[in-house]
């Protein structure tokens, strides 16, 4: 005989990662996820485009029906819902309540932990734009930093991640933020250079900017992921002050949103040139940079 799911999963949230998660999680509840949200409105709609959960009418019915709660809200609001749920567990009652914030480790929650819930951080290191069955694969892949606020905590966030089928990898509490600054750095900011390396070639007479940088950007992330920093190439590492001279100038005349952008990062490249000794960097360059 096939085991029933035995837990409830709730989500406080209605937003792309709180859709995901419920959608994610609706196999292994004992009836269809519960989400609550501040607005009534988008509650709805993620309830309609999920297919698979109901909207609870307010936070108190969310807590008395559900033994494993999501946070799943801005970074900000974290607080403020915590304490606004702390009120609302019942004596005696021990639900395993997580934010998947990347940012905060399990001490925001200390106000629930406080009513006697067992609290944690669990936060899927992937990026969510809306596409909701893309993502449940994706986390499938993907590993989450877990921060419990106690040995039990920190096992049940286990737990969780394995129904998931991701990768849990446990983060201090006290190196949340540097966990995810470098998240934001790799993910964010990739995003912010591709954009601009976008309108460069654009303005440089490329139709479609995507199809040329495609198989150069997927080979150099490759290389990356694998060789680390021994994976650069181009006139930064030759040393090309000729080279990196016209490209300052180009995009002082072609491009000129981009420039600083650019001299951050060669900057940048040059910085970790000189600590890895990779390379010996021409003092002319750097200055011409910085």
């Amino acid at each position: 005989m096939t085991n029933l799911p035995s837990h409830q999963f709730g989500i406080v949230g209605s937003g792309r990662v709180a859709q995901a998660l419920a959608l994610a999680f609706a196999p292994h509840s004992a009836a269809p996820p519960v989400l609550w949200g501040r607005s009534h409105a988008m509650l709805d709609a993620a309830v309609a485009r999920i297919g698979r959960g109901v909207a609870a009418p307010s936070i108190d019915q969310l807590i008395d029906d559900c033994d494993i709660i999501a946070i799943a809200v801005a970074d900000d609001a974290i607080a403020s819902v915590a304490a606004d749920m702390a009120s609302a567990v019942p004596d005696g009652c021990t639900p395993f309540i997580f934010h998947v914030s990347g940012r905060s480790g399990a001490a925001i929650l200390d106000p629930l932990g406080a009513a006697g819930a067992v609290t944690a951080a669990i936060h899927p290191a992937m990026t969510f734009t809306g596409d909701l069955h893309t993502e449940v694969r994706r986390m499938a892949e993907a590993c989450f930093a877990i921060t419990g606020s106690s040995p039990d905590a920190t096992a049940r966030a286990r737990h969780i991640v394995g129904l998931l089928n991701g990768t849990a990898v446990e983060i201090a509490e006290d190196r949340r933020a540097l966990y995810h600054a470098g998240l934001c750095h790799a993910s964010n900011h990739l995003v912010t250079l591709i954009a601009g390396a976008s309108h460069a070639l654009q303005d440089a007479g490329v139709h479609d900017p995507a199809a040329l940088l495609a198989p150069l950007v997927r080979a150099a992330l490759e290389n990356s992921l694998q060789q680390g920093f021994a994976a650069l190439s181009g006139p930064l590492l030759r040393g090309d002050e000729r080279t990196i001279n016209e490209h300052l100038d180009a995009l002082a005349d072609g491009a000129p949103e981009l420039r600083s952008a650019y001299r951050a990062m060669a900057i940048a490249t040059l910085d970790e040139l000189e600590r890895t000794g990779s390379s010996d960097v021409p003092s002319r360059l750097r200055a011409k940079l910085s």
